[in-house]
Protein backbone atom coordinates (compact mmCIF):
# COMPACT_ATOMS: atom_id res chain seq x y z
CA UNK A 1 0.00 0.00 0.00
CA UNK A 2 2.50 2.45 1.08
CA UNK A 3 4.63 2.01 -2.23
CA UNK A 4 1.98 3.03 -4.15
CA UNK A 5 1.57 6.12 -2.61
CA UNK A 6 4.51 7.41 -1.38
CA UNK A 7 7.22 7.71 -4.75
CA UNK A 8 10.14 9.50 -3.15
CA UNK A 9 11.28 11.91 -0.79
CA UNK A 10 12.50 15.37 -2.44
CA UNK A 11 16.04 16.13 -1.42
CA UNK A 12 16.70 19.89 -1.66
CA UNK A 13 18.39 22.51 0.26
CA UNK A 14 14.63 24.09 1.10
CA UNK A 15 13.69 20.51 2.48
CA UNK A 16 16.96 19.69 4.41
CA UNK A 17 16.12 22.89 6.17
CA UNK A 18 12.74 21.93 7.21
CA UNK A 19 13.74 18.43 8.15
CA UNK A 20 14.98 20.45 11.25
CA UNK A 21 11.93 21.32 12.56
CA UNK A 22 10.64 17.49 11.48
CA UNK A 23 8.27 18.24 8.02
CA UNK A 24 9.82 15.66 5.73
CA UNK A 25 8.50 17.00 1.51
CA UNK A 26 7.96 13.65 -1.00
CA UNK A 27 6.30 13.27 -4.14
CA UNK A 28 3.39 11.21 -3.92
CA UNK A 29 0.66 9.59 -6.35
CA UNK A 30 -1.70 12.43 -7.75
CA UNK A 31 -4.77 10.68 -6.56
CA UNK A 32 -3.29 10.48 -2.76
CA UNK A 33 -5.30 12.23 -0.23
CA UNK A 34 -3.79 13.33 3.40
CA UNK A 35 -5.25 10.83 5.22
CA UNK A 36 -3.92 7.87 2.71
CA UNK A 37 0.10 9.59 2.47
CA UNK A 38 -0.65 9.92 6.65
CA UNK A 39 -0.93 6.27 6.95
CA UNK A 40 1.84 5.47 4.40
CA UNK A 41 4.41 7.35 5.93
CA UNK A 42 3.40 6.24 9.69
CA UNK A 43 3.16 2.20 7.92
CA UNK A 44 6.72 2.41 5.85
CA UNK A 45 8.94 4.55 8.72
CA UNK A 46 7.15 3.90 11.88
CA UNK A 47 6.36 6.99 13.09
CA UNK A 48 3.53 9.56 14.04
CA UNK A 49 2.44 11.75 11.67
CA UNK A 50 1.17 15.53 13.22
CA UNK A 51 -0.22 16.58 9.77
CA UNK A 52 0.03 16.56 5.93
CA UNK A 53 -0.05 19.52 3.69
CA UNK A 54 -0.04 18.91 -0.37
CA UNK A 55 0.86 20.78 -3.47
CA UNK A 56 0.21 20.36 -6.83
CA UNK A 57 3.01 21.33 -8.69
CA UNK A 58 2.26 21.93 -12.42
CA UNK A 59 3.83 20.93 -15.37
CA UNK A 60 6.51 22.80 -17.10
CA UNK A 61 7.42 23.41 -20.78
CA UNK A 62 10.55 22.83 -22.08
CA UNK A 63 12.29 22.91 -25.01
CA UNK A 64 15.78 21.40 -26.31
CA UNK A 65 17.94 21.67 -29.18
CA UNK A 66 18.56 19.15 -31.36
CA UNK A 67 20.99 18.48 -34.68
CA UNK A 68 17.64 18.72 -36.44
CA UNK A 69 16.05 21.95 -34.87
CA UNK A 70 14.13 22.79 -31.69
CA UNK A 71 11.65 19.93 -29.83
CA UNK A 72 9.43 21.36 -27.58
CA UNK A 73 7.71 19.12 -25.06
CA UNK A 74 5.93 18.84 -21.22
CA UNK A 75 7.37 18.13 -17.55
CA UNK A 76 4.52 16.26 -16.13
CA UNK A 77 2.78 17.68 -13.11
CA UNK A 78 3.45 15.90 -9.63
CA UNK A 79 2.16 16.24 -6.23
CA UNK A 80 4.43 16.89 -3.38
CA UNK A 81 3.31 15.81 0.57
CA UNK A 82 5.08 17.81 3.31
CA UNK A 83 4.55 15.33 6.51
CA UNK A 84 5.08 17.07 9.92
CA UNK A 85 6.24 14.39 12.67
CA UNK A 86 4.90 14.31 16.03
CA UNK A 87 7.57 15.96 18.30
CA UNK A 88 10.94 14.04 18.67
CA UNK A 89 10.17 11.43 16.01
CA UNK A 90 12.89 11.66 12.82
CA UNK A 91 13.24 9.77 9.97
CA UNK A 92 16.49 8.75 8.69
CA UNK A 93 15.97 9.50 4.55
CA UNK A 94 19.68 9.46 3.86
CA UNK A 95 20.52 6.11 5.50
CA UNK A 96 23.50 6.88 7.82
CA UNK A 97 21.85 6.04 10.80
CA UNK A 98 24.54 3.63 11.27
CA UNK A 99 27.83 5.06 10.14
CA UNK A 100 29.94 7.42 11.87
CA UNK A 101 32.96 9.26 10.94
Amino acid sequence: MAKNILIRPVITEKSDKQMAKTVYTFVVNRKANKLEVAKAVEAMFNVSVESVNTAVIPGKMKARSTRSGMVKGMKPAYKKAFVLLQEGETIDIFGDAGTEE
